[in-house]
């Protein structure tokens, strides 16, 4: 039987190399440089970018990969907006810059020398730097009080968990095996952390100027999100479930005040859902915030609000939308709030007027998930109502873009030496009706670098995960690589995707999947007839629900060539009891558990349909997935082997399941795999037959 993990995915590709590019691609001239996986760790992006008060200088943190230690290298870097001129802010690994309010000093985290992170402070003025925490672990959130005097941030605090018996006493000098691990919580594991230690994450402050953190919130309660001052520094906003049965409500949470001085809680929103993302207003009447009424679907649109100081007179102003909001941020003078969402598959920020009129700011915006191309993103807001925001195209990774007057520029190119001479992919648009209902589905389609579009080319389908999900027209590497490989790419966002309306969202609820499988064959469909595209040399990957859909492919339709299912969902009852969400994901998505409606999780799973698999299908999956866990491949890779239909699976040592690519040399390698598993069952003659045939064994 064939197990393969990553220490002999080499192995694996140079056994089934991929076919060399002038071979998988008839080209109309010599092939220029492209796009290669050694350049990989070449590439950089902007993330988390924070415009000065004053709109004069941007920071942000710049990612980069480090080929010695096969990990992202995050240093803080500082635009004068003026002039463009870039400089590091400080010579080491740092991330999250926050101004003051008075843009004289960023407070940021890094680590010290026992490696520990901890909070620092840069004086502009003076170009110095110091450390104004001994944390025992990692500070999160952080907010600067209206005075500049003060930091307040979110750190776990362990406590010692259950205890069941007496353990026996150990002898002096004895080397005994750990103790016990005993759990009880029902969050006790989570994707990226693994299993969880015990404790709780709080609410501290300390002085700018270092001292004594101190700790504002207590209790077995996480209090680690949102946090922001009210305007006369009194009290901290942040969001958080108090309620008695918090730990099965994952998606209710709301709006709390803790004072700073007394340490006393007001809760200020009381309803069933997600309330998140405080922030005051500029005179201290008001507070945004965005969440929705949980009703029990799947999807929901979250919305944009504000209320009273105290708690009263909420109301929403972005009803008028029908897309979700998010990251809000009050103008200098209050009468607006500038929000992000996301409308087609692009990202976008927008201002809102108290009395919900909208204004588009900027768009394009690129998240920090290089390897595929999902919707994202970050900004900021000046005083002067500039917003400084992460501006990404296919063509390349998020750089620092700017909006002001009714303009956007972009202030750095990071990526320009790296691609100088290389030519990409390009991507183009596209929308096809859905056979299933004329439902209009937006797709993006690749094409290989230098490719003469009178020859037919092989094709990927890569379809995304979430399902609550959305592709975008930015940066994808995964793609590119596909694409100097040879192939047509095309990603699209079917029903269930995010960014098109609640209603285009839960068109799968209680019915995923369904027909968004008719969606993507009619994309192929659509990519065929008007695409450089050879109908018989189709292949399918995608990942987490798009590894779902993957193995749904292939159990409903022959017409693929080979798949390369990743991170997938396999079997309905199984994954629910297993993942890390395991308290809601069924709850939501079907709305029974196992015992209650076994038949309907058994008619969505792809398990049912393996006894129709001939395509031959590769899993893959990380070995620390706790979202969709390895269980969860082995069960169709088993099916296969039973079935004689050929299959490999691959386990990625380390990787959980959003870091499944987050190593450049298991991108890589990973890429490598799959593009040697379709190269090994890619058949045919290219349609145009004055040009050679291509094909491999």
């Amino acid at each position: 039987m064939m197990r393969l993990t990553l220490t002999a995915v080499l192995l694996f590709t140079a056994a089934f190399p991929a076919l060399p590019l002038a071979a998988q691609t008839p080209l109309a001239t010599a092939a220029s440089p492209v796009f290669t996986p050694r350049d990989v760790f070449g590439l950089e992006q902007a993330t988390d970018v924070q415009i000065s008060p004053d709109g004069k200088h941007i920071a942000y943190v710049r990612s980069s990969e480090d080929i010695m230690t096969d990990k992202a290298r995050r240093t803080i870097w500082l635009v004068d907006v003026a002039t463009g001129a870039q400089s590091p802010l400080l010579d080491g690994v740092a991330s999250r810059p926050r101004w003051s309010p008075d843009g004289t000093k960023i407070a940021y985290a890094a680590a010290d020398a026992g490696g520990k992170p901890q909070l620092y402070v840069h004086w502009m003025n003076s170009g110095t730097n110091a450390r104004i925490t001994a944390l025992p672990d990692a500070p999160e959130d952080m907010a600067w009080s209206p005075d500049g005097k003060r930091i307040a941030f979110t750190l776990f605090t362990p406590d010692e968990g259950e205890k069941i018996g007496t353990p026996l006493a150990k002898p002096e000098g004895a080397k005994w095996a750990d103790p016990l691990n005993i759990v009880t919580k029902v969050n006790y594991r989570a994707d990226g952390e693994g299993y969880l230690k015990p404790g709780f994450t709080h609410v501290f402050v300390v002085g700018s100027d270092g001292g004594a953190p101190r700790q504002l919130t207590f209790g077995k309660y996480d209090d680690d999100a949102g946090l922001s001052w009210t305007r006369d520094g009194d009290a901290i906003l942040f969001s958080s479930n108090h309620g008695k049965d918090w730990e099965r409500e994952p998606l209710n949470s709301d709006i709390f005040a803790v004072a700073v001085e007394r340490g006393t809680i007001t809760q200020l929103t009381t309803r069933n859902g997600p309330d998140t993302a405080p922030q005051a207003s500029p005179d201290g009447k008001l507070i945004a915030y965005t969440g929705f009424d949980d009703h029990l679907r799947a999807y929901e649109n979250s919305q944009l609000s504000v209320m009273n100081r105290d708690g009263s007179g909420s109301r929403v102003i972005s009803a008028s939308l029908d897309r979700s909001v998010h990251s809000p941020r009050w103008s200098a003078d209050g009468r607006s709030i500038v929000a992000a969402y996301e409308d087609h598959g692009v990202t976008k920020v927008a201002r809102f007027d108290l009395d919900g009129r909208m204004t588009p700011v900027a768009e394009g915006l690129a998240g920090g998930d290089l390897d595929r191309p999902y919707t994202g993103g970050s900004f900021s807001v000046a005083k002067t109502g500039a917003v400084a925001f992460t501006a990404g195209t296919p063509a390349h990774p998020a750089d620092v873009g700017l909006a002001s007057g009714g303009k956007t520029r972009l202030l750095t190119r990071l990526n320009d030496g790296l691609f100088a001479g290389k030519t990409l992919g390009e991507v183009k648009a596209h929308h096809v009706a859905s056979s299933a209902d004329g439902m209009m589905i937006d797709y993006w389609m690749v094409t290989p670098p230098n490719y003469d579009p009178a020859f037919k080319m092989p094709l990927i389908l890569e379809i995304h995960g979430g399902p609550y999900a959305a592709y975008s027209p930015v940066w994808s590497t995964e793609d590119q690589l596909y694409a100097a490989a040879g192939y047509v790419v095309v990603y699209a966002n079917p029903r269930g995707s995010t960014s098109q309306g609640a209603a285009f969202a839960n068109t799968i609820w209680k019915d995923y999947p369904s027909h968004d499988y008719d969606d993507l064959m009619s994309v192929v469909d659509d990519a065929i007839a008007h695409g450089p595209v050879d109908p018989n040399n189709l292949f399918v990957t995608g990942g987490s629900g798009g590894g779902l859909l993957t193995a749904w492919v292939v159990g409903k339709t022959n017409r693929f060539k080979a798949a390369v299912s990743q991170k997938p969902v396999i079997n309905w009852a199984s994954e629910g009891l297993t993942t890390d969400g395991y308290a809601e994901m069924l709850k939501y998505w079907f709305g029974a558990q196992p015992w209650e409606n076994p038949d309907l999780l058994w008619k969505h799973s792809p398990l049912s349909l393996v006894g129709n698999v001939t395509t031959p299908t590769l899993l893959m999956v990380g070995e620390e997935d706790h979202r969709t866990p390895g269980s969860e491949a082995e069960q169709f890779y088993d099916a296969l082997q039973i079935r004689k239909i050929p299959t490999a699976l691959v386990r990625v040592p380390g990787a959980s399941h959003h870091g499944l690519a987050e190593r450049p040399s298991q991108l890589a390698a990973e890429n490598g795999v799959i593009l040697a598993w379709f190269g090994r069952y890619r058949t045919g003659t290219p349609v145009n037959a004055t040009m050679p045939a291509s094909s491999s064994k």
